[in-house]
């Protein structure tokens, strides 16, 4: 609920599995006085994921989520949401897939960041499928979240050249790059009209 520079800066979750690198560089930019977020809560479904070490380090409110039963974690995700006035959710990097019911809930308050040029190579392998289809160009993409996977209206996209002696890990990394930079700039072009 901050305000600052004439607005207010929304609330929003952001739901990561493992090691959060979108997850820390959200964070670092909610820091800046031009942001449009402060990030009020982290969801993560692994209780070994790295991303939850930054968030310890800066008092940064966590639910960590057993996923065994997906209605029951869903709930509690849910009153989560609604406990820290969460108005919009980042998914950066989790690994489940949440449930019609809870999409409609939470209506075009979803958003994805996707490590290709959607809708090219929806799903995981993106950057082995790039190398294997010798693509001249992959990318990355932010997206709203509808019940199809990686189907959404999309915000912005990112293009990456694809080098010659590249191998998907050499090019995950330079997507990856490309991730950091603009998700930030998504997210405070959706929050303009939320």
């Amino acid at each position: 609920m901050t305000k600052l520079g004439g607005f207010r800066k929304k609330n929003i979750a952001v739901f990561i599995s493992g090691t959060g690198s979108n997850f820390k560089n959200l964070h670092k930019f909610s820091l800046k006085k031009n942001t449009r977020f402060k990030i009020n809560l982290l969801v993560c479904n692994n209780k070994k994921a790295k991303g939850l070490i930054h968030a310890k380090k800066f008092k940064i409110k966590t639910t960590v989520i057993n996923y065994q039963n997906k209605n029951k974690a869903e709930k509690k995700i849910l009153y989560s949401l609604k406990k820290n006035k969460i108005e919009l959710i980042c998914l950066a990097g989790f690994m489940k897939i949440l449930s019609k019911n809870f999409i409609k809930i939470f209506n075009r308050k979803i958003i994805n960041i996707h490590p290709s040029l959607l809708p090219k190579y929806k799903g995981l392998n993106t950057h082995e499928k790039v190398i294997k289809n010798n693509d001249k160009f992959s990318g990355c993409t932010v997206h709203y979240v509808n019940s199809k996977l990686d189907t959404g209206k999309i915000i912005l996209q990112k293009k990456v050249k694809v080098l010659k002696n590249d191998n998907p890990e050499k090019l995950a990394k330079r997507v990856l790059k490309q991730e950091h930079f603009l998700y930030p700039k998504a997210l405070n072009k959706v929050l303009i009209n939320l």
